[in-house]
Parts: C-alpha cells; structure tokens; sequence
C-alpha cells in the first residue's frame, strides 16, 4: 500500500484531495499548521509544521512516504504582495527544503502544485493591453517559454526549476501541475465574491464582455492528482490542467445563476467606463481577471496521462453553489 503525504492539507485544495484520499487504498498522512479534527476522526496521521521555508525540518516526517502532493504555499491573493523575498521564503525555498529531505529520505515522487500565472498574467485578448511587452499567445501549452510577471508566479518558477535541478541530482521523480482559477464549493478569492455579489441580486455589466477563461472544478483536478501519482509517465512532466471547456464572464454568472435557481442580471456597460469605475474604487486588478482571457491548452496533459475531466463545467459549477 502507498503512503501519501499532503502538505497544506487544511486549505482548500488539500482538503479536498484527503477527502478523496480517505476512500481510498492509499495511507494518508497530513502536513498542518494545527491539529485539525476532522483528519483525526477519519484516522489519518496529522504532522504538525508551523511554518515551511529553509529552515523546516520534514525528516522524521518522511519515514516510509511514497509520494509527497505539496500543495502548502503563498497564495498571490495574500499580503505583501510586492515582496518577492516573502513568495520565494515558502514558496521557493520551502519547496527546495522539503524536496531534497524527501529524496534523502527514500521517498520516490514528489508532485508540486504550481500556477498557470508562470505562462503569464493573460492570454491575447481585447480587455488587457496594458503590457505591451507581454507574450501575444491566445492560449498557453506547456511548450511556452515561461513569462511570470509578478512575485508570486516568479516565485512558482524558480520552485519548478529548483524542483527540476534535484531531480537530475538524486531521482527524486518530479510532476509539476499547473494551475488555473480552481473552483468548487468554499472556494475563496473573486470567484467567492462574484456568488456573494450574484446572491444579492445585483445587476452587473458583463453581457457584452466575450472573453475566455480556463478554469477546474475541485473534483476533476483532485481526480488528476491521484492520476499522477502512480502514472509512470507523469514523472518529470508540467502540466496544464483545466476541465476542458472555457466559459465567457457572462457564461459564467449564467451557470451560478442556474444552480441558484435565480434569473441572470446582466447589463451591457462600455469597456472604457468599466474600467473606469474599476480604478475609482481601487478594484482594477480584480476587474482586470474577471474579464480578462486566460486560456489553457490540456491536451497534452490528457493525452500523456490518458485523462479526461469525469465532471463537466456545468456539473462543477452546480456542487459549488449547491453542496453542502
């Protein structure tokens, strides 16, 4: 039987992974900043780390751990954001620490939770010219050159090629996933506002916005997960993920609006006053990546690992409204 660590296993997508995990045949242990109970009703061993940088000691944590699923780190959305120093102190670092303990340790495969923003803040599109340098790419494939524009992505990067560099050193088996917007119920960050906002039933000026968004439900990425951890061609790949299918801004408040059972209140507003508005109100970088396109190409992702999303969009979008 594997024995399988998550580290970051009270946020949001390790949740959601264990959860799965625990029906499964695979021995699960968790990395957590504090005892959670839930884990210990479900049996699972819960390790306790403070805090993961240069400094953190994994060695007595890694006996017998088959496969480590990272997914611990310093989200963009957090404070500081300026501060590359602060991303790389977890993000890099941290990841660096806990990758070359594990390959010590014995342990065979390590699969790193990254983010799509190292292709790029955006892909072309008419609603975010601002960068006239930036890369002209109407979706990212993993074959791009990397064009991270803020700490945080930097931050991914540099984890993704130190993650890279000990696996040529020691065999330590390295898969890096990269990440949309990932939604699913309890989900934080803008798309948690937008529903908040939806409920209200306030009217909002997207029904002329045609951009295109890659996102994943919780369930079809947690599904890619267990995928690769025992896929034997998984090991030194990066992956984009998505569920296959982009959606429109206004596509988008239309499915929550459905799985609330309300009407959809959308309104047309001129781009130029939108943005406006935006920068008034101190939102525009929220603004920015509600109507801006970030596609994502997942065929090779599908075709390596011979995976297809299990959910639709239309079905991940419901459990997000309607799970409990």
């Amino acid at each position: 039987m594997k024995k399988i660590l998550v580290t970051g296993a009270s946020g949001f997508i390790g949740k959601a992974l264990c959860n799965k995990l625990i029906k499964t045949n695979l021995s699960t242990c968790v990395a957590v900043r504090s005892f959670n109970s839930y884990y210990n009703h479900n049996a699972i061993k819960q390790i306790l780390i403070k805090d993961i940088n240069s400094n953190t000691n994994w060695k007595n944590v890694l006996n017998n751990i088959d496969c480590i699923v990272h997914c611990a780190g310093i989200a963009h959305n957090m404070v500081k954001k300026n501060d590359l120093n602060f991303y790389r102190s977890t993000n890099l670092e941290g990841t660096k620490r806990l990758a070359e303990q594990a390959a010590e340790a014995g342990v065979k495969r390590l699969i790193f939770l990254s983010s799509v923003k190292v292709n790029g803040e955006f892909t072309n599109d008419e609603y975010n010219k601002t960068d006239k340098n930036s890369q002209k790419k109407d979706i990212f494939t993993h074959f791009d050159v990397p064009n991270p524009s803020n700490p945080y992505s930097i931050s991914k990067l540099e984890a993704e090629r130190a993650l890279y560099k000990i696996y040529a050193r020691t065999g330590l088996e390295i898969v890096v996933v990269r990440l949309p917007l990932v939604y699913g119920y309890n989900a934080k960050g803008n798309l948690s506002r937008l529903i908040k906002i939806i409920k209200l039933g306030i009217p909002l000026p997207f029904s002329t916005i045609k951009n295109q968004r890659s996102m994943i439900g919780i369930d079809n990425l947690v599904d890619l997960l267990i995928q690769c951890i025992d896929h034997p061609n998984a090991v030194g790949k990066t992956f984009l993920v998505s569920d296959g299918k982009d959606l429109t801004i206004s596509e988008l408040i239309r499915l929550i609006t459905l799985s609330m059972k309300q009407k959809t209140r959308l309104f047309p507003l001129p781009l130029f006053l939108l943005k406006f508005v935006a920068t008034v109100f101190g939102k525009q970088s929220e603004i920015n990546r509600l109507i801006g396109s970030l596609r994502v190409d997942c065929n090779y992702t599908q075709k390596v690992l011979n995976w297809t999303p299990p959910i639709s969009v239309e079905e991940g979008i419901r459990r997000m409204i309607q799970e409990k």
